[in-house]
């Protein structure tokens, strides 16, 4: 069962994807191309790009929503649902509106094509014809922010402009089709500052490094009091004492923590490639594998404590060598969980299922995958934290978009993003969708945070004295300025590293220092322990000098 262990652990390492997106469930930020800030704002075209909700009703009955983009010009529409007014909706006669119309319109909502003219010249010729607003349908699957050109000089528009996506604008003309009338309210709901989906996701992933923390430590304590007893009762044999923690713990050297920066970009870069139906499915399937390992073990170590007995009964089965009677009892539910999840995971309750098992999945990877000392925790979580910052921002010099982003919201899958993450969903939010974080945003830190309780425990240090209460808060405040500063991005994508690597690293590096424990941290990683014969033998000495 370790190399099983082991296997899950090295699986979910190299298929970390280290994110932190806000993810609205119908349009995001990122869906929004022409992030134009270069284009000037002035008189008549100054607004702010906002998300509008285009409520239809087909012959009185209501129908389909669809979710465009306000433009920089024009007026903007309310944000109340009670306060909008639902209006006619009429398809302009020529389509592209860059010339006046056969019929005037009269106060209905006119909805165009994009194309063979300027934006501010369609909602001037549509002002013009009497609309009380226009629907400027994109002929691309992306909305478009639509700004003003630099030579234009006079700008009174006085309706509202707003850019469909090419799916809705073929959904309106379907319901033009089948009904004698189509009628649209517009308004733009505005999104409340903070979500209680993101205080649950801050209280998860705070909670999973905290238990992880503890079982990792716990660990460690019970393997050094192991091996202090060895040492005791065969002094002639002394074991070698590196790797406390028993076979089953992977210590990460200098040399992978570089390799793993390395190796995690090669995969975000063919997730990116080769993102589709087929390899999201493939993805998914990993997932299962690695969580239904993951917990197994975490739901056999809490029941052992119970069932001592059944937990260290073994039975030899092909294949996966000794195996104890209470994982054979947990494992068949834990594979019924993962596949269940796996055929319902498009359902609004899903994220519940989605959540377990990632947890799961994080915490037996820091219970397996260990940082040694502090050099390695601060070369593993510097590099990550230049990775992070690289394929959220950088990248969208070299690939045209920001591949990061891409990959999480699984685009080109047909999925709506991938599993390597937990979410929540936004309650409050009248654009509903997700918060989510990727794992990496919390095993990478976790890692570092481990390392401080196994060593505060071996160094019998307290709350005060010991670093990991310290890392925990640097931690925890990192994480909630991420929220803070992804709010006041606008829901554009925030690399959680960039936050949480200074503040994390940077406290354990100035407290190590200060007190004077930064060499052993750096280097040993824990305190130096008297093997307990050489304690009895300095004693026996000692009575002897005396």
């Amino acid at each position: 069962m370790d190399l099983r262990r082991l296997c899950a652990a090295i699986l979910c390492l190299n298929s970390i994807v280290v994110v932190f997106f806000n993810h609205p469930a119908t349009v995001t930020a990122s869906d929004i191309v022409n992030d134009d800030d270069s284009a000037p704002k002035k008189p008549g075209c100054d607004n702010d790009f906002v998300l509008v909700k285009v409520q239809t009703w087909v012959d009185g009955r209501e129908n389909a929503e669809f979710v465009g983009v306000g433009a920089r010009f024009g007026t903007t529409v309310v944000s109340k649902e009670k306060n909008a007014i639902q209006t006619r909706l009429t398809l302009s006669d020529p389509r592209y509106c860059c010339s006046p119309p056969k019929n005037k319109f009269s106060g209905d909502v006119v909805m165009v094509d994009r194309g063979q003219c300027k934006f501010t010249t369609k909602a001037n010729v549509a002002e013009a014809a009497g609309a009380s607003a226009v629907l400027i349908v994109n002929n691309q699957k992306e909305l478009y922010k639509m700004v003003c050109d630099p030579d234009e000089t006079e700008l009174d528009i006085h309706i509202p402009t707003i850019m469909l996506p090419q799916e809705a604008g073929t959904s309106l003309e379907k319901m033009f089709l089948n009904s004698s009338l189509v009628s649209v309210k517009l308004y733009s709901p505005q999104r409340s500052i903070v979500d209680m989906a993101e205080v649950f996701l801050w209280l998860m992933a705070v909670g999973t490094i905290l238990c992880a923390s503890y079982w990792s430590a716990w660990s460690a304590r019970e393997a050094a009091i192991e091996q202090d007893k060895l040492l005791k009762d065969a002094s002639d044999e002394i074991p070698n004492s590196k790797g406390i923690g028993g076979s089953s713990v992977v210590d990460i050297s200098t040399t992978s923590a570089v390799l793993f920066v390395v190796i995690a970009s090669c995969f975000l870069v063919i997730l990116y490639k080769l993102m589709s139906f087929w390899f999201f499915e493939l993805l998914v399937f990993l997932f299962c594998i690695g969580g239904v390992e993951a917990l197994q073990t975490c739901i056999v170590a809490v029941l052992s404590r119970w069932f001592k007995r059944t937990g260290e009964s073994f039975v030899k089965l092909p294949f996966f060598g000794a195996v104890s009677y209470l994982t054979l009892a947990v494992s068949p539910c834990c594979i019924a969980f993962a596949v269940v999840w796996a055929v319902y995971r498009n359902m609004s309750y899903a994220w519940i299922g989605q959540d377990i098992l990632g947890i799961a999945l994080i915490i037996t990877v820091l219970q397996i995958v260990r940082v040694p000392n502090l050099m390695v925790g601060t070369v593993l979580l510097s590099g990550a934290f230049l990775y992070d910052i690289f394929w959220v921002f950088v990248s969208t010099k070299l690939f045209k978009e920001s591949v990061m982003i891409v990959v999480a919201r699984g685009d080109r899958s047909g999925e709506d993003g991938i599993p390597l993450l937990l979410k929540f969903p936004r309650m409050f939010d009248p654009w509903g969708g997700y918060s989510i974080i990727g794992f990496g945003d919390i095993l990478l830190p976790g890692l570092l945070i481990a390392f401080s309780l196994r060593y505060d425990w071996l160094a019998k240090k307290n709350i005060r004295t010991g670093y990991f209460i310290w890392a925990m808060f640097a931690y925890g405040f990192g994480l909630l300025i991420t929220y803070i500063a992804l709010n006041l991005m606008d829901g554009h994508g925030q690399p959680a590293l960039l936050y949480i690597v200074p503040l994390t690293l940077g406290t354990f590096l100035t407290l190590g220092r200060k007190r004077g424990d930064l060499t052993i941290l750096w280097t040993r990683g824990e305190p130096e322990r008297v093997c307990p014969h050489i304690q009895f033998e300095h004693a026996q000495d000692s009575n002897l000098d005396k």
